[in-house]
């Protein structure tokens, strides 16, 4: 199919122009390149304000650091700016965990880095709130969703105020933005200004009062003051936070920091199907903008002949954010919603009949949520299957294989992979329905034989089981478990598939011991690992609060942390006890810790 340029939210004046637009209800600055596209953001919340009836233009990438053209070109909105870092954290995003500068960008055109600033949302906004001092600025994704209250910034390497205030945004939209945003525009249409803009969920504004409705419930956090000279208190503070960030019906948190509060409403409950359908539904050309004509955006190679099937991730990862930004409810699209994006795909010119992911945040979560909602709504837990699968967790995968099923059934469609990580422990636990546990075996044998494109990636992230626990990760043992039976399968059909783990190093919990036995068990299991990193602390997980306070939130105890770049890298060599130029200093830290059995078992053969 031929697009228009007018078939793209426009990016430029002339694009205004050919739309007979004078002016726009709102200016969307972003750190992203612009992809037309249900995976990028800066085109979800786009077409979601113009199916609302706003003219809406997209500032992509602007020049924060010329004469700030960019941010004058589409004049003075309506309504409000609004600013997104982008799909990613800007500071993950331009740097490694080792703080060094990264050389690409995914969201960028042809992966080049320096198209934002770090802490894009912060410079953005002041230099909105320099030039337009009286238009009211919108902030959301992630990079202000997980900085929305007091946090800890590993870059600086301090706590951190609320965003608000860095960024003097007038208010703050956290998590997926579609409700809230519909809520944000039906109330300014009504005639609210933004300052009144307090009762909407999921949103975040600063105050100089508490307040004082029956809206919800308040919880009162320790204050930044507090928070700033007492780790303690900073953890219990994260405990809360999460426990109401994943709650059904959560309460109303406040934070006292100088001399405002930091208000944080508690979120909307999960979206219905029919709401996520409208979300994907949004008249995208799913194409980067044709100002990108020559170049390609590495972000959009990776998904561009992918479906993401559902929402939000009950798994509760500790070093992940998914659950704090996204929920940890899944909300699943429609069968004939999937099949209709499918459908759009064939029509690409240079489709070639595969589909790259049929996924989401944990491929083998779709459909799956609690058989008694009345439970789930009383539920604080940040997972439903750590430390074990959840007795009110429906687990069946049978609408899933459904999904696939029809997928391929298409006429056009040659094969459809699985690129999202599987959760193997929701394919291994022992369910007492007989249906479920049938759907379970069924899913193992069609996945490997039918979904995979070569290499299968599955996350176990560590062999500790004690590291495993801190993470919120299942026992090693069901990855050994799992191989077994994708080793079996391959035999059976003669197939040469390779599993390809994930692992992590230094994370909270994780000591140099810990990596040596990691390299001795994954050794057996004949792997040299290629998918592994070192542990990055980002806003809002519960890694990153262990590893700034030396404390786990949910028991206040002392957890160990390599926190330096030489116990980081000293943890990471053992990934390549392979490598001559790293071997006599893993056999020296062996002899140290007084591990032979450990270096017998790792070099044995050379001793022979």
């Amino acid at each position: 199919m031929e697009y228009q340029l007018t078939d793209f939210l426009p990016v430029t004046r002339k694009e205004l122009e050919l739309r007979a637009w004078e002016d726009v209800d709102v200016v969307f600055f972003t750190g992203d390149a612009y992809v037309d596209h249900p995976a990028f953001a800066n085109a979800v919340i786009g077409r979601l304000m113009e199916s609302l009836g706003l003219r809406v233009a997209i500032v992509p990438q602007p020049n924060w650091r010329d004469d700030l053209r960019d941010f004058k070109k589409m004049g003075r909105p309506r309504m409000f700016f609004a600013v997104s870092a982008g799909n990613m954290d800007s500071m993950v995003n331009h740097y490694t965990a080792n703080k060094r500068l990264r050389s690409n960008d995914a969201y960028s055109p042809d992966g080049k880095s320096g198209f934002r600033p770090d802490y894009a949302s912060v410079v953005y906004c002041n230099i909105l709130k320099k030039l337009y001092p009286d238009v009211p600025i919108l902030i959301g994704r992630i990079e202000a969703s997980l900085r929305r209250l007091t946090h800890y910034d590993y870059w600086s390497d301090k706590l951190k105020r609320s965003i608000l205030f860095d960024t003097k945004a007038d208010l703050l939209v956290y998590g997926m933005g579609e409700l809230p945003l519909k809520e944000l525009i039906r109330q300014l249409r009504s005639g609210k200004k933004f300052h009144e803009l307090t009762d909407i969920p999921q949103t975040v504004y600063l105050s100089h009062d508490i307040p004082q409705d029956n809206l919800w419930n308040n919880i009162e956090l320790p204050s930044f003051e507090t928070c700033l000279h007492d780790k303690k208190n900073y953890a219990a503070a994260f405990k809360t936070i999460e426990e109401q960030s994943n709650r059904y019906q959560a309460d109303r948190l406040i934070q006292k920091t100088e001399d405002k509060w930091v208000i944080v409403n508690p979120p909307y409950p999960p979206m219905d199907e029919n709401e996520l359908d409208a979300s994907f539904e949004l008249p995208y050309t799913r194409l980067p903008h044709p100002k990108y004509k020559g170049k390609t955006i590495p972000a959009y190679e990776m998904i561009k002949f992918s479906v993401n099937i559902h929402r939000g991730c009950f798994g509760g990862c500790a070093f992940c954010t998914i659950s704090a930004h996204q929920g940890k409810f899944v909300v699943s699209r429609s069968k004939k919603s999937i099949l209709n994006e499918v459908k759009k795909i064939m029509l690409m010119p240079d489709f070639k009949g595969y589909i790259s992911d049929l996924g989401g945040p944990s491929a083998n979560m779709y459909e799956m949520k609690g058989k008694n909602i009345e439970i789930c709504k009383k539920c604080k837990k940040p997972s439903c299957i750590f430390p074990k699968v959840c007795f009110n967790l429906n687990t069946d995968h049978h609408k899933l294989l459904d999904i696939y099923r029809s997928v391929d059934a298409l006429t056009g469609i040659k094969k459809s992979f699985v690129g999202s990580g599987i959760r193997y422990d929701l394919l291994l636990h022992e369910s007492a329905d007989e249906p479920t546990k049938k759907s379970q075996s069924e899913y193992i044998q069609e996945l490997i034989l039918h979904h995979v494109s070569g290499r299968l990636k599955v996350a176990p992230e560590h062999t500790s089981d004690r590291v495993l626990e801190i993470m919120r990760k299942p026992s090693f043992r069901y990855f050994i478990q799992f191989k077994a039976q994708f080793d079996r399968i391959n035999k059976e059909a003669n197939l040469k598939q390779q599993i390809i783990p994930y692992f992590i190093s230094s994370h909270p919990g994780c000591t140099k011991e810990d990596m040596a036995e990691l390299a001795v068990i994954t050794k057996n299991l004949d792997f040299k690992l290629e998918q592994i990193q070192d542990f990055t602390p980002t806003p809002m997980t519960l890694s990153t609060e262990i590893y700034y306070t030396g404390l786990h939130p949910y028991f206040l105890q002392p957890v160990y942390v390599a926190k330096t770049k030489e116990e980081k890298l000293e943890q990471r060599k053992f990934f390549f006890w392979y490598k001559p130029e790293y071997r006599s200093q893993i056999k020296r830290d062996l002899l140290m810790m007084q591990r032979p059995d450990l270096l017998e078992k790792l070099f044995q053969k050379e001793k022979k």
